[in-house]
């Protein structure tokens, strides 16, 4: 018996990619939650979404405006007056105002 332990040597240098499998299985599926379940039903499961046209979503005035101009809704003349009236400072809030 005491020649079979003096003849073993240990699990080798293998026994470290045992921790970098798990890391690596891990990384993986907080991934794919990211990109499919989080990113569609918003963080840790509640929540309404991203993006234009989901539920609940409040989206910039800019944001709005910009989307307007990309669909051709409105004509970049329009786009830039309606721009210049949202950037603008208004004097009833500290620090300039507007929409940024």
């Amino acid at each position: 018996m005491y020649t079979q332990l003096a003849d073993w040597h240990g699990p080798g240098a293998w026994i470290l990619l045992v921790p970098l499998f798990w890391t690596a299985v891990v990384v993986l599926v907080i991934t794919l939650l990211r990109r499919s379940v989080w990113r569609r039903y918003g963080a840790c499961g509640f929540g309404t979404g991203f993006g234009a046209g989901a539920p609940g979503v409040v989206e910039h005035p800019l944001a709005v405006l910009g989307r307007r101009f990309a669909e051709g809704d409105i004509d970049a003349e329009e786009y830039r007056a309606k721009r210049a009236v949202l950037t603008e400072p208004t004097k009833d809030v500290p620090g300039g105002g507007g929409a940024r």
